[in-house]
């Protein structure tokens, strides 16, 4: 643990992070099969956090066995809805009641504002979780009136039914990790299956204390196994031939080689990847609340978003002014750790991600970008990077095309007759967008136009629980949140009886 951030602890958090944080499997806390440890970094500072079980493929065996067993034996699938909606409802307020204490460990493990991973991160997993939890009792099926012409003379009764998938792999990344893995785990486990959880290397201590949420809530053993490790236990929970789904979050690198690693027992399997979102500002918006909302947009997470809207198009009749206020904007923005209440952009997650994002910095500028505010490192301790804003783009560009998953941005005009949607759609990418208009009519007409899974109008990040979430294109296959989250996590029986 880092001196530095010691004395602004809650002694709770001060406790966890004291000794060699164990895996949760079968409702036991557990040495990795191997013996081996790992150690997670605070990155405001470079320094160690905590130790670590280094979860690998015997350990990932040893999991789904016990999600297996827990499945079979019906503790959970079979236990009356209400118990569950109970008990879901139950990991929320509990989550809500240790917010401080999540959002502190999450400020040190990833480095985002502990005040707004305790605002936003916890409170919105509370809310995942008790919104699920109602969905616990209305997982209905349907009567079906079948005509059955083959047998005109004969009656039947027909319906179906919503049933659990089985054995869930659950692959959350290390942006937002808690709040993943309550998106992941709370439908799965309100459609009554058993879940093996595989946090980020780099950000696994929320997905282990919220083990200590679910025992407190009386989840039966095996119902929620944690195991953190890296690639290759990831790998093995989507190879294994005794999971039924695996439901990822991350890169669309990694999205494709769980594709590849899923076809053994074509398990099911849902993705929610990588993003280079527009955000498209017409010379008719509220000039404030869009730099406001577009500042927001790129910058919310430290630009550790998938959505992030770092695509920044701008009529260009006010396309020098928009953009020297946003990089106006961004350059006042409090840079620092995460346990500083004052402090708005924390830094990246991590060694190899500073090194990723200054690269794409660096390779812009070489191709001829020019940066209104930023371009480099901040300070001289931890993985801190400047807001930037580069103008001066071409299309062709890297900085253009490919995610950079950090504070940085891209803004270029365009033409209000010859249009921007066309531009905006040329991405392999189509996760979310933005608009924004006092213009209704175009609002509508563009936002059917974007190839985009979430459109937002005159605002951005306008999430909720319970719209649906995910991706067009190589940003991923189907959706999480909403009653659409469900899906994923059940499958539909057909029951036709002849009378």
């Amino acid at each position: 643990m880092t001196a530095v951030a010691e004395h602004r602890l809650q002694p709770a958090v001060q406790s966890f992070l004291s000794g060699t944080k164990q895996l949760y499997i079968d409702g036991q806390w557990v040495d990795a099969a191997s013996g081996r440890t790992f150690t997670t970094y605070n990155p405001a500072d470079g320094q160690p956090l905590a130790e670590v079980a280094h979860g690998e493929a015997e350990d990932i065996d040893r999991a789904v066995r016990a999600a297996r067993r827990a499945f079979d034996a019906g503790h959970w699938a079979n236990m009356k809805p209400n118990a569950r909606e109970r008990m879901l409802w139950r990991v929320g307020d509990l989550l809500n009641e240790r917010a401080e204490e999540f959002g502190q460990l999450e400020a040190l493990d990833n480095g985002k504002s502990a005040g707004i991973a305790t605002a936003v991160d916890v409170a919105w997993a509370a809310d995942v979780f008790r919104y699920y939890a109602g969905w616990a009792t209305k997982l209905e099926g349907t009567t079906v009136p079948v005509s059955m012409p083959f047998a005109p003379d004969k009656q039947f009764h027909a319906y179906t039914t919503r049933e659990p998938v089985g054995v869930c792999g659950l692959i959350v990344p290390w942006n937002f990790p808690l709040l993943m893995a309550s998106w992941k785990l709370a439908p799965a486990l309100a459609a009554g299956n058993t879940v093996i959880l595989k946090p980020a290397e780099q950000t696994p201590l929320t997905a282990l204390l919220l083990a200590e949420i679910f025992e407190e809530a009386g989840l039966p053993p095996g119902v929620v196994n944690i195991v953190p490790g890296f690639g290759d236990a990831g790998a093995a929970l989507s190879g294994h031939l005794d999971v039924d789904k695996i439901a990822f979050t991350g890169s669309t690198e990694v999205g494709k080689k769980i594709v590849d690693a899923s076809k053994g027992n074509l398990k099911r399997v849902s993705l929610e990847l990588g993003g280079k979102s527009p955000n498209i500002v017409f010379a008719d918006a509220d000039f404030d609340a869009a730099v406001e909302g577009s500042l927001n947009a790129w910058l919310f997470n430290h630009g550790q978003s998938c959505v992030a809207g770092t695509r920044l198009f701008v009529e260009d009749t006010i396309f020098e002014k928009f953009t020297q206020a946003v990089a106006d904007a961004a350059s006042q923005v409090k840079i620092g750790p995460g346990l500083d209440p004052t402090t708005q952009l924390g830094p990246l997650v991590s060694q190899e991600q500073f090194d990723k994002v200054t690269g794409y910095m660096a390779a812009g500028i070489a191709d001829g970008a020019r940066a209104l505010t930023g371009g480099g490192r901040w300070g001289e301790v931890g993985y801190f990077v400047e807001p930037t804003v580069f103008v001066d783009v071409k299309p062709e560009f890297s900085i253009v095309q490919e995610e950079i998953f950090g504070p940085v941005v891209v803004a270029m005009p365009f033409n209000a007759e010859e249009g921007v949607v066309a531009a905006a759609n040329d991405s392999i990418y189509g996760l979310a967008a933005g608009i924004w208009t006092k213009d209704i009519s175009k609002a509508h007409r563009t936002a059917r136009e974007i190839k985009a899974g979430s459109v937002w109008i005159n605002q951005y990040n306008g999430f909720d629980t319970a719209m649906p979430f995910g991706g067009y294109k190589q940003s991923g296959w189907g959706r999480e949140l909403g009653a659409n989250g469900l899906d994923a996590y059940t499958t539909t029986k057909s029951v036709n009886v002849a009378l």
